[in-house]
Order: C-alpha cells, then sequence, then structure tokens
C-alpha cells in the first residue's frame, strides 16, 4: 500500500486505524498517544440532549468494548506474524497454552498488528503512551516489551481517575479501583528523546510545614541544610563560613556569591549556617509515576462532552509538555472525541488523529468549530463522491446513516427501535427560539412512498417542526407527492415544505433545508441547560426515596479539589451508565 506523505500534522482520518497507519511513512511521528478499548465487556453511550422537548433527549451507542475470536481474530493474528515473528509467537504460545481463543486473545490479537506499526511510524526519539486500565495492562506490557525488542520500556504511570465510594465497605469483595494505567515506551531508549520534567503545586499543608519563616515584605522562605554529605569522600570542600567549619556543598566562590545575595544565614551565633530557600524560586513538586492532582472530568467541568471514556484536557497536556515540544507531530489511532488532538492544537504541535465511528469525527468537528475555531485540519475517509457515499452505504449503513445525520445538521438517534427517529435537527427559528426537525436515512435502493409516509405520522406524534428524509437517490414522483401532501412551514430559508427529501448528491453539495443548523453537538448545550433552569425544581418521587441509599451522618472538614476551570461553553454530550456484554465495536479516548 502507497505511503502518504502528508504527515505534517492536522489531519483526521475515519475508518479503520490500521488501514489508515499503513499509509502513514516511517520514522515521522513524535508522539504517540493511544486511549484503545480496555476488553472491559461493556457498552458505552452517549445521551443527546434538546432544549426543544424532555422527550427529544437520545440515548446511541457509541462503542461496545466487548471482543470475540470471531471478530477478525484469525486474520489480526495472520497479519501480526507478517509484521513480527516474534510478536506472532508470544501471541500464538498465549493461545496454545493459556488464553485459548478468548475474549482476552481476541483483543491483544487485535492490538498487536496496530502497536506494530505505531512502532514504524515513530520516529527513534518518539515516545509513546498506552492508556489503559489494570484489568489487561499485565498482557499488553508484555506485548509492549515484544512490539519494542524488550529495550523499550520507560515507566508504568498510575492515574487517580477517581475516588473509592464512602459506602464501598458495604458488601464490598475487593479494593476500590480507582485508577488507570499508562504504559510508557521509547522506540529508541539510546536516543535523545525529549523529556521535560513536569511539577505540580505545593499543597497547602506543605507550604504550611517547609514554608513557614517570611520576610518582612511575606515572601516564605525555609533554612536549607548546604553542608556536604559524605565529607571530604564525596569530594565536598571543608572551610570556614561564619565561624564554622564544616564541608559544605559549595566551593568558596559560589559560597561568597550566595552570601553577597543574602541567601547564606546563621540562625543564631555559633550555628551552622544555613541556605534561605525562597518558595517562589521553586518550580513545585516533582511529578513522578503516580498521578493523583489531576482530576477525572465531573459534572461541572465546562470541557465536559459526556463522551465516554473522556480523558481531562489538563491529563494530555501534562504527556504533550513532557514528552514533545512545539512543532512535533502527535499521533492518536484511537481518537474518540479528540482530547489528545485538541491539547496537540492547543499546544502548537502537529497532529493526525483516527477513529472508527463518523460519531466520533462528528463530535471531534464541533468541538474544533466550537473551542478551536481557527484550527486548521483536513478529513479524510469519510464520502466525498457519490462512488464513495454508495460504498459507505452498502459496506456499511449505520455509518452511512450516522454521516448523513450529521450531513443535514444533525444529531444521531442510533440503533435500535428508533420508532422512524434516526436523528433530529435542533435549529434556529429566531431569537431564543428552537425548531426540531426528525430524521429518516434509507441507505438502501428500495425506497416507496410508505416510507415517506411513515416519516410524516412521526413528525405528528412527536410534534416536530419538520421531517427530513435521506435516500440514495432522486424519489419517484409519488415520493414527491406524498411529501407535498405535509403541507408547507415557515423557515429562516423562507418558505419550505414541511416534509422535505434529500439525496446522497444533495448530501455530498451541502442540503439546503432552509434552516440555521449552527447548533452543533457541543455547542447545543448551551440551550438545553438554559431550558433546564427555567423548569421548576421537583423533588423526589416516592419510588426514588424508597430506592435511595441509608441517610449518612455527614463528617465535615477537609478540602475539595475542584478542577481547574477551562474558558468553554458548556457542552451536550451525556453519558449514561455502561452496560455489559453487547457485540464489539470499539472504543477511545
Amino acid at each position: 500500500m502507497a505511503k502518504s506523505n502528508r504527515t505534517a500534522g492536522n489531519r483526521l482520518y475515519f475508518g479503520d486505524n490500521l488501514d489508515w497507519l499503513q499509509r502513514i511513512e516511517s520514522n515521522t511521528v513524535d508522539l504517540v498517544y493511544l486511549d484503545p478499548p480496555f476488553n472491559s465487556n461493556a457498552t458505552y453511550n452517549i445521551l443527546f440532549r434538546s432544549p426543544v422537548a424532555e422527550d427529544a433527549s437520545s440515548q446511541i451507542a457509541a462503542f461496545d468494548d466487548t471482543w470475540t475470536w470471531e471478530n477478525g481474530a484469525e486474520r489480526a493474528l495472520d497479519h501480526t506474524r507478517t509484521l513480527s515473528l516474534d510478536a506472532f509467537m508470544l501471541l500464538d504460545a498465549l493461545r496454545r497454552t493459556f488464553l485459548q481463543e478468548g475474549d482476552v486473545m481476541a483483543y491483544l490479537a487485535m492490538m498487536a498488528p496496530r502497536l506494530l506499526e505505531m512502532r514504524r511510524v515513530m520516529k527513534p526519539t518518539a515516545t509513546l503512551y498506552l492508556h489503559c486500565d489494570p484489568s489487561n495492562s499485565h498482557y499488553l506490557k508484555m506485548l509492549l516489551d515484544c512490539v519494542f525488542g524488550g529495550q523499550g520500556y520507560i515507566n508504568e504511570i498510575s492515574w487517580k481517575r477517581t475516588t473509592a465510594k464512602s459506602d464501598y465497605a458495604q458488601g464490598a469483595t475487593h479494593y476500590p479501583r480507582v485508577r488507570d494505567v499508562l504504559l510508557v515506551y521509547r522506540k529508541d531508549t539510546t536516543a535523545a528523546a525529549t523529556f521535560t520534567q513536569q511539577f505540580a503545586a505545593y499543597d497547602e499543608a506543605y507550604i504550611a510545614k517547609k514554608y513557614g519563616l517570611k520576610d518582612p515584605d511575606g515572601r516564605a522562605y525555609q533554612l536549607d541544610n548546604i553542608t556536604g554529605p559524605g565529607g571530604a569522600a564525596k569530594g565536598n570542600p571543608s572551610y570556614e563560613v561564619m565561624g564554622v567549619t564544616r564541608y559544605w556543598r559549595y566551593s568558596r566562590e559560589k559560597m561568597s556569591d550566595l552570601i553577597s545575595k543574602g541567601l547564606i544565614v546563621q540562625p543564631r551565633p555559633g550555628a551552622v549556617p544555613r541556605f534561605k530557600r525562597y518558595l517562589d524560586t521553586m518550580p513545585g513538586v516533582t511529578v513522578s509515576d503516580d498521578w493523583g492532582d489531576i482530576s477525572a472530568i465531573n459534572s461541572q467541568a465546562k470541557e465536559r462532552l459526556h463522551y465516554p471514556t473522556q480523558k481531562p484536557l489538563q491529563l494530555l497536556e501534562r504527556i504533550l509538555a513532557t514528552s514533545s515540544k512545539k512543532g512535533d507531530l502527535i499521533l492518536d489511532p484511537f481518537c474518540g472525541c479528540g482530547t489528545a488532538i485538541h491539547a496537540a492544537e492547543k499546544m502548537g504541535r502537529g497532529w493526525i488523529g483516527i477513529d472508527v465511528t463518523y460519531l466520533a469525527i462528528q463530535v471531534i468537528q464541533d468541538r474544533f468549530k466550537t473551542w478551536l475555531p481557527h484550527a486548521e485540519y483536513e478529513v479524510d475517509g469519510i464520502p466525498r463522491d457519490e462512488l464513495s457515499g454508495r460504498k459507505l452505504a452498502a459496506l456499511d449503513p449505520y455509518q452511512f446513516q450516522l454521516w448523513a445525520v450529521g450531513r443535514v445538521g444533525g444529531q444521531p438517534r442510533g440503533k435500535g427501535a428508533d420508532r422512524g427517529i434516526d436523528g433530529e435537527i435542533i435549529f434556529m427559528r429566531g431569537a431564543k427560539d428552537y425548531g426540531r426537525a426528525i430524521v429518516s436515512v434509507k441507505a438502501g435502493k428500495n425506497v416507496n412512498p410508505d416510507m415517506v409516509r411513515a416519516l410524516k405520522g412521526t413528525v405528528e406524534r412527536e410534534g416536530a417542526h419538520m421531517g427530513v428524509f435521506v435516500c440514495l437517490d432522486q424519489p419517484s414522483k409519488e415520493m414527491r407527492t406524498e411529501a407535498a401532501t405535509g403541507r408547507n412551514i415557515e423557515l429562516p430559508g423562507g418558505i419550505r415544505p414541511r416534509i422535505q427529501i434529500v439525496t446522497l448528491a444533495d448530501l455530498l453539495t451541502g442540503p439546503n433545508l432552509g434552516i440555521i443548523t449552527n447548533l452543533n453537538t457541543v455547542q447545543v448545550a448551551v440551550a438545553a441547560r438554559a431550558e433546564d433552569r427555567k423548569k421548576p425544581k421537583r423533588g423526589p418521587t416516592p419510588a426514588e426515596v424508597r430506592e435511595s441509599p441509608r441517610f449518612k451522618y455527614p463528617i465535615r472538614g477537609g478540602k475539595s479539589k475542584v478542577q481547574e476551570t477551562l474558558p468553554m461553553d458548556e457542552p451536550l454530550l451525556i453519558a449514561p451508565q455502561p452496560r455489559s456484554k453487547v457485540k464489539r465495536r470499539r472504543r477511545s479516548a
């Protein structure tokens, strides 16, 4: 397969990351961050909010994180054999002796060729961060050791993503699981990789304990030891300072300079002089491999997209600040809602993001429109002509549906019993006046007037303002007639049919529905939350009271950590709790 020479960054790819990774030139990426599926046996959903009606909210599966051997694992294992015999032999041994053809084995078979391709595209100085949880991190670490030839391991970082619940001990069978794992590897440990030590702020208790002394102007300091550990054996010089002879950390010249600056003080006559270390000259606490100072995205965080498994921007900013520099190229092959590429764009890095679901692509585009409107990037893999549009409809009708709903400015409703609603469009009718359109997408070739009639019934049932019927080909005369009987509606773009038919050709050129659909999946949250605030607050129902946990006496005191506020508008997506055991699609960051 021909490699792409467009690796300068700022590219968003829709499709299987293995296909796209094979098109990237070798030795071109400076930093890889991936938050792949965890094999958690869960389905992660998104709830799309609407400012129009409570029952207009909808739930859609973002991805399924369950793996079985039947889902192409044998083919992935064969592909691994062509890339690395060592990696194949490792996986084959696990398969034959321990894991058999179970879900963990299928998961590792999927990851192996992708990790090998990631290593290929990395520069010799590049670093890789793999974000996972402890359930399978030991298997991934073993696979990474093989992929990097047993030489690339740098760190295993523990990120405290949540805190243990206060009532967890009731019926508990294990310690609370509160952390994720970041496995850090370098392609070549002998190369001069970028690493900039990071520092966290001191907490108030540490400052009070260590920096309790203050100058008259209030500048805090501590008195630090300046004697030379190990004495002469360590090469420390011995001489007199302020009437005291010791082995010192500094040469005579350096000591004289510090004394002249008032940084060497004697607490009392005859005491050993000490160094006056000011708090404001210290960078902070050195960040170790135990990250407990970055909170997960809470319900009040303005960056919250409520996309499943979304990571805080602060976490990705730390990774990029540590292991990349301005102008470097960042790769996220499981980019999900785009936190890593958001951080890369914000910090002046080039970036490549890849995701297999169009839902993620749409959320990322809306994220950039809202928070990084001046970002320049290209999107590849989405239909650009009728041939590619028809191909997507034939190979993956569901992804075609997501793409079509996005092209008309809507939000998807997902699979399953959608009651005739594949998506909905929230549009502006006037100042703080919102309209709602129901979208029905038919990716097959056999469409008929009954389908248009069904959409009309759905629009009436839902109390929506209009309906949009999407199909591949030009509608028949009977279909146009059926749509015309739905009457007209006055829209910002003029008088239009209440039921509008949009073809594949219209989707490619940009459909003109006569409405303003600039309320994207992120911006519409502001409208939804504003409408929520207008509603009177209700108390709990009797059923909710009966099902609530037992009351506990509050324990007062201590300090709560509040995530740093970001200059962002409130976004839309709200994630319900994950369900378990559904068929696999995918998961990402």
